[in-house]
């Protein structure tokens, strides 16, 4: 029997599972609400908070079947063993483990995760493993983030300075899970916050949840108020100010040279919710795996960790892993 199958997703044969495939599956596990992990599966398995935001995102219908996860507590699913483990990257958000009783064998999938403090997400937690089948979109030395608290302090002095100028700071972020990190990061620091009204919805699950956000409005009209800072998806329809604006991008992308002209800002913050290149060998490092399978990143990260003395490769093609 085989400990797991890659095709286009990753596949749990023992458990009859498929994770984060978007193609609707009989039973399948979401790590995130994100729309590239999203599936209407006959049967899903997500944590509590996850599952709001899917019926919100999708649009489903109450009777549609979800199974909740709590963080650190195993349950059976077919042959397996599966537990969720917070994964730091939104609300919700949850590593798997799958452990087999008959051989012993355990498989950690991280999904999308970042380690370290964030402001309205569990902070990750990455236990032991034997295959390790990871996320690595910044695997590369550039994608070293700076110092979180300095970008949080830049952020707010920034947006302080363009209240003096008289200028309307306007920040583009996620719909889900950045935009409701910056704009908690904004009202600790005493300012207030308009957000886009899909944004508003997912950030009333965040509070639903237990996640404070501070002093918050969906912005109903197209005009902005001139006391609040505007948090908005970088696509949102037309919007006006009561000041000439000065937009920002906080995104992990900003780390880049030039990012303020790729990103047609005025600011570009690199704040991420995804682990840094650093960030990824720690979590190897946690895990301490007799393998580790890469998706969603360059060969070179594939690279660093054989140098490092790890066994690596890329999932990028059809493989299967077999217990014996």
């Amino acid at each position: 029997m085989s400990m797991f199958h890659w095709d286009k997703g990753l596949i749990l044969p023992e458990a009859g599972l498929s994770v984060d495939i978007t193609r609707r599956q009989a039973c399948g596990f979401v790590s995130h609400a994100h729309g590239d992990h999203l599936g209407r599966h006959e049967i899903t398995y997500c944590t509590a908070e996850t599952e709001s935001l899917c019926r919100l995102r999708l649009s489903i219908k109450p009777t549609q079947v979800f199974r909740a996860m709590r963080f650190f507590e195993p349950i059976m699913c077919g042959a397996l063993k599966l537990t969720a483990y917070p994964a730091g990257h939104c609300l919700g958000s949850a590593m798997l483990l799958a452990e087999s009783p008959q051989s012993g064998k355990r498989l950690l999938y991280t999904g999308d995760f970042k380690l370290g403090p964030s402001a309205t997400s569990v902070e990750a937690v990455v236990p032991k493993a034997d295959y390790l089948i990871m996320e690595s979109t910044f695997g590369t030395p550039d994608y070293r983030m700076p110092p979180r608290e300095e970008m949080i302090a830049r952020l707010i002095d920034e947006v302080g300075e363009s209240f003096a100028r008289k200028r309307s700071p306007v920040i583009f972020a996620y719909t889900l899970g950045k935009g409701q990190e910056v704009s908690r990061l904004l009202t600790l620091a005493g300012f207030k916050v308009q957000q886009g009204k899909k944004m508003y919805e997912i950030s009333e699950i965040y509070e639903k949840h237990g996640v404070p956000l501070g002093d918050v409005i969906p912005l109903l009209k197209r005009r902005s108020e001139p006391d609040r800072v505007l948090v908005i998806p970088a696509h949102h329809c037309p919007f006006e100010t009561p000041y000439p604006t000065r937009t920002f991008a906080v995104t992990g992308w900003a780390i880049r040279k030039g990012a303020v002209y790729q990103l047609r800002v005025d600011v570009a913050i690199p704040l991420s919710d995804h682990a840094d290149f650093d960030e990824l060998v720690g979590a190897v490092e946690r895990a301490e795996p007799e393998m580790v399978y890469c998706t969603h990143g360059g060969p070179e990260f594939v690279d660093h960790l054989n140098d490092l003395g790890f066994r690596a490769r890329p999932l990028d093609r059809p493989y299967q892993e077999r217990l014996f």
